[in-house]
């Protein structure tokens, strides 16, 4: 389990991007997979999710994870729903204390996000298309309709894939550099013709910059390299393997919150 110090100043809320260890799946799946759409078998993806909540001193029915489709549809929730009613959305937000927001992973970053002030919290799910097509903006704005504000919002950048691992042909950038030039500092020069490595996560802190979160924290982790910690879809489709979990990365605003008047 990581956490990042720019959550853990905040005393009323608790966060985790867990790892894959300490779960009882196995295979391809071992251990700590969370994703009931991985083809994982179901109940051990429901203890797993179990596990990851008592780590957060929380009961399994308490964690919301969505249908993640690489949108930038985020939802405002305010009561937990069973998995098999998951809406289809790529960012959560919510003020009800003892819910947690969850997001699953495989290369993908999670954003854990945090209005102190506010007593709001956000979480995105970060891959490429998502985050080019406005997934943190609309989580922004998502937490903002409920009260926050984002001059004081903070956003935690979880374990993705690290530049050395994320090999991008010649067309890619393309679309980044259309969207905001500025977008070229994500981008270095690959070892092969004609290719590019991507930043993930620092087009995500740029574009958190750009939408004027100024306090940000990132994971140094890469979850394409680092197989012991994490699940990763680019190593599993570059090894064959056909499948892979699903990491879970989660916040909650602790039971004792309550919201407060914030200043103006």
């Amino acid at each position: 389990m990581i956490t990042l110090r720019i959550l853990n100043d905040d005393g009323d809320i608790r966060h985790a991007f867990f790892t894959r260890r300490g779960g009882v799946s196995e295979g391809l799946y071992d251990s700590l997979n969370c994703g009931f759409g991985s083809g994982d078998n179901l109940e051990r993806v429901a203890r797993n999710r179990g596990i990851a909540m008592e780590q957060l001193g929380l009961p399994p029915d308490r964690l919301v994870t969505c249908c993640q489709i690489h949108s930038a549809t985020a939802i405002i929730v305010e009561a937990p729903w069973l998995p098999e009613a998951a809406p289809k959305a790529d960012g959560v937000v919510t003020r009800v204390a003892g819910l947690a927001l969850g997001i699953l992973t495989a290369d993908c970053a999670p954003i854990l996000f945090h209005d102190p002030f506010a007593k709001v919290i956000g979480a995105a799910h970060g891959g490429w298309r998502g985050a080019l097509g406005g997934i943190i903006e609309a989580t922004i704005g998502q937490m903002e309709a409920i009260g926050a504000a984002r001059t004081r919002i903070r956003a935690a950048v979880g374990p993705c894939i690290g530049r050395a691992s994320y090999e991008v042909g010649a067309e890619f950038p393309q679309q980044f550099l259309a969207e905001d030039p500025a977008s070229c500092s994500s981008f270095e020069v690959g070892s092969r013709a004609g290719h590019f490595m991507f930043d993930l996560a620092g087009y995500i802190e740029h574009r958190l910059a750009r939408a004027g979160i100024a306090t940000v924290e990132r994971a140094w982790c890469d979850t394409a390299a680092e197989a012991a910690d994490f699940f990763s879809y680019r190593r599993s489709c570059l090894r064959g393997e056909g499948a892979y979990g699903r990491g879970l990365s989660a916040i909650v605003l602790t039971p004792n919150s309550a919201s407060s008047k914030c200043p103006t």
